[in-house]
């Protein structure tokens, strides 16, 4: 049997809670790997922790540096030499753009492993795949990611996220929350078909569990109304309605919805509440201003209209919410937009999946402290253009 063929296979018949076992196994039988080692990145995007059960043994290793930090952040693999004349090949796991972690494959040559490299990818990609799978009979997984205890309110809005990052020919999308464990109102969420791409930014009023309380209740309304087929501004009213007939106006939810049709780059748009939209355009970041409308459960039966503009090939787009661009300085001063463009300018060749991350570790600085009064949002949209239709 080829040899990928058999490594596919291992995979695909594992329990849920054994991948790793099955590639490990396969790796060293078939490609005579000596050690095998998956890590996943942990919800701060901070470090790669390893997947392993109680006692631990192998220490996490750095996201942003090292060997195994590059195959994350490059998306490439990356070759490590080790003692003994051994190479050490870091693989990106990563499934349709959302980047899981590195699967660190140890060969007894860099001969062997320059011959195997292209086909050990491939099986960290089909791993990517089956831990996805995995994670819904499993806690192994979501387990590795944490470095730290969540919080209730926390644990429940990653749970309710879509992803972390995706893309497609047309676009790329990347979104972090911080705390990341300790979040609590702001949530991300998006919905691609052939034609669309669905992108919507909560930003839920209160602390703790009731304000992750309320954006379970938004966003799952509007999914709602989103998986029905209903227009923007009907998901809009829909859940509008359902927040208020909860919390009869008492808790609202701010809410940016986006419906961004990929064959013409026309986006519709309702704005309503407090999460802000950037446009990076020929290096020149610009406010991107609409009609404000009311946020969700304020009132009884509000109606909701849609904006609409067109995106050009090029345009990358930065989502934040208050949590960023109304956070203070020691001085006094509020991150503003000024501060914020600057941020959006610096990384402006950085993948759309790393630039939440790096304006979140901006805004640290800004801050002065490691802790912030607020949860904190940013996600990113980078628009390649459409396919031409047949």
């Amino acid at each position: 049997m080829n040899r990928f063929v058999a490594a596919e296979r291992a995979l695909r018949s594992a329990a849920p809670h054994q991948l790793l076992d099955a590639v490990r196994e396969v790796l060293c039988a078939r490609y005579a790997a000596e050690e095998v080692e998956l890590f996943m990145a942990d919800y701060g995007l901070t470090l790669l922790q390893p997947v392993a059960t109680l006692p631990y043994t192998l220490a996490p290793l750095p996201v942003h540096t090292g060997p195994a930090g590059r195959a994350f952040g490059a998306q490439e693999p990356v070759f490590e030499n080790c003692s003994g004349g051994s190479v050490r090949v870091h693989l990106p796991v990563t499934v349709r753009g959302d980047r899981l972690g590195v699967l660190s494959v140890t060969m007894p040559s860099a001969d062997t492993a320059a011959e195997c490299s292209a086909e050990l990818a491939e099986v960290a990609e089909v791993l990517g795949h089956e831990v996805v799978v995995a994670e819904r009979d499993t806690d192994l997984y979501l387990q590795a990611r944490r470095k730290d205890r969540l919080t209730l309110a926390a644990e429940m809005q990653w749970q309710l996220l879509p992803a972390r990052s995706c893309a497609r020919p047309e676009y790329a999308l990347g979104a972090q929350l911080e705390p990341a464990y300790a979040v609590f109102g702001d949530n991300f969420d998006w919905s691609a078909t052939a034609d669309h791409l669905a992108l919507y930014i909560t930003n839920g009023m209160g602390e703790g569990i009731e304000a992750a309380l309320l954006t379970g209740l938004g966003v799952n309304a509007l999914r709602n109304a989103r998986r029905a087929g209903l227009p923007l501004a009907d998901q809009a009213a829909l859940a509008d309605q359902a927040v208020y007939a909860h919390y009869r106006g008492n808790a609202h939810l701010s809410v940016l919805m986006m419906d961004l049709e990929l064959s013409t780059g026309r986006l519709q748009v309702v704005d309503a509440g407090s999460p802000r939209m950037l446009r990076l355009r020929d290096r020149a970041v610009t406010a991107v201003d609409f009609e404000e409308q009311l946020p969700l459960g304020m009132f009884e039966e509000t109606d909701y209209f849609t904006q609409e503009f067109t995106v050009e090939p090029g345009d990358r787009f930065i989502f934040v919410s208050d949590g960023v661009h109304s956070v203070a300085a020691p001085g006094g001063e509020t991150y503003g937009e000024r501060a914020l463009a600057r941020a959006i300018a610096a990384t402006s060749l950085v993948p759309a999946a790393e630039v939440p991350g790096a304006v979140l570790r901006e805004l640290t600085g800004h801050r002065g402290g490691p802790e912030p009064d607020d949860d904190a949002l940013v996600a990113c949209l980078d628009w390649f253009g459409g396919r031409p239709t047949p």
